[in-house]
């Protein structure tokens, strides 16, 4: 095989050989997994988000530092087009209160048929349990189930994921042979936090219309008690600042002022109970007290501080979840590794994209979103590679 590699059969990948493939390249596609798209599969679980309906500047801004160098490639395949992509697939979509764009069947597994049978049709050819293992020269090396095998393609793009979730395919051993790379760090991760014993009945546990704030971020979202911590959407907005080290706080009431929270203070009462005003005045969920008193001992805490506590509740010992349990991750290629076909400047005709490269975003429908801009914008500049 001298023609298109794909490394990694994921969303970016695959995008990757339906370029190469529809502009006459004989394709390749290898995966290290027994299946393709394992994690994209996964991610579909609970309903996949495949995109954000929202304005474009609005949209591309949610990439923060990486905007600028995103912005081509989303612009020529954002939101609209991921849509109208799903439909092509025979994928209807709809678009929730939040601006989410899923599809209709809710899953991933059949938009992922669809997708794998086009590629079929277009002649791309898929090796699985063929394990990248580095280069030899100008040669890719793999593992494979029939031993080592040794190719040397006219060009090969590089979509090999992250470092989070290691036994869905993404592991992130390609950053020790490959030059140009920033560290792997968590993002959009849950936080791991030492519960004491009183919060086991609360595993589970919603924590609704709450605000999280951390080094100037302001999320409004929910989060889930859990057996190692919390997460969820509210919380995983705030990654970049929490890795910073910035302190974590919560407004359990953000729909209330302080001023009307003090108004609704016990009067004259020496020894009214915090846990009976949580609960009875305040009508608290279990779950918000639970966290109040774990994050402060409550007991402690005089009237006087009780308002400004429930609008500034420190999250005190919490630390981000470990790297291979987060949804994704930030580090991967640098940019300025690449030129702006998303070549790696010192390896004429490899490419890279997807979660390889050194960018990262909120959930929901961002992440996919430039996986599949980015595996197109490769794979067209890789088809139209000469060596």
């Amino acid at each position: 095989m001298t023609d298109a590699l794909i490394i990694g059969a994921g969303p970016a990948g695959l995008m990757a050989a339906e370029a190469l493939a529809r502009a006459g390249r004989r394709v390749l596609v290898t995966d290290a997994m027994p299946s393709p798209a394992r994690k994209f599969l996964m991610a579909g679980k609970s309903g996949l988000n495949l995109t954000k309906d929202e304005p474009f500047d609005a949209f591309v801004a949610a990439y923060g530092s990486a905007a600028p160098h995103l912005h081509p490639m989303l612009a020529q395949f954002g939101p609209d087009q991921v849509q109208a992509w799903a439909r092509d697939l025979g994928q209807e979509v709809f678009t929730g209160t939040s601006g989410r764009v899923f599809p209709t069947a809710m899953k991933a597994s059949p938009l992922l048929r669809a997708w794998l049978a086009r590629l079929d049709r277009l002649g791309v050819t898929l090796h699985r349990r063929w394990r990248w293992t580095g280069w030899d020269g100008d040669a890719v090396t793999f593992d494979t189930p029939e031993g080592q095998q040794t190719l040397r393609p006219a060009v090969t793009v590089l979509a090999c994921g992250g470092a989070s979730w290691a036994r869905l395919g993404s592991d992130g051993a390609w950053a020790d042979w490959t030059d140009g790379t920033v560290p792997f760090q968590p993002s959009n991760a849950a936080l791991a936090l030492p519960w004491t014993d009183h919060m086991t009945a609360h595993f589970g546990a919603p924590l609704k219309t709450v605000e999280w704030q951390a080094g100037g971020i302001t999320s409004r979202g929910e989060a889930v008690i859990t057996a190692h911590g919390l997460e969820g959407g509210g919380l995983y907005t705030l990654t970049p600042a929490l890795r910073a080290g910035a302190a974590l706080t919560v407004d359990l009431l953000p729909d209330l002022g302080i001023n009307a929270i003090g108004a609704r203070l016990p009067r004259g009462k020496t020894k009214a109970r915090l846990a009976h005003w949580l609960k009875n005045t305040l009508r608290l969920p279990p779950a918000k007290i639970a966290l109040f008193f774990e994050m402060t001992g409550g007991a402690a805490l005089h009237m006087d501080q009780w308002a400004q506590t429930l609008k500034s509740l420190p999250i005190r010992i919490a630390t981000l979840r470990p790297l291979d349990h987060a949804i994704s991750t930030a580090g991967g290629l640098r940019f300025d590794a690449l030129d702006a076909g998303l070549m790696l400047r010192d390896r004429p005709g490899t490419f890279a994209a997807g979660e390889m490269l050194d960018w990262e975003a909120p959930t929901g429908g961002y992440l996919l979103t430039a996986c599949f801009a980015t595996g197109l914008w490769a794979g067209q500049h890789a088809a139209r590679y000469r060596a």
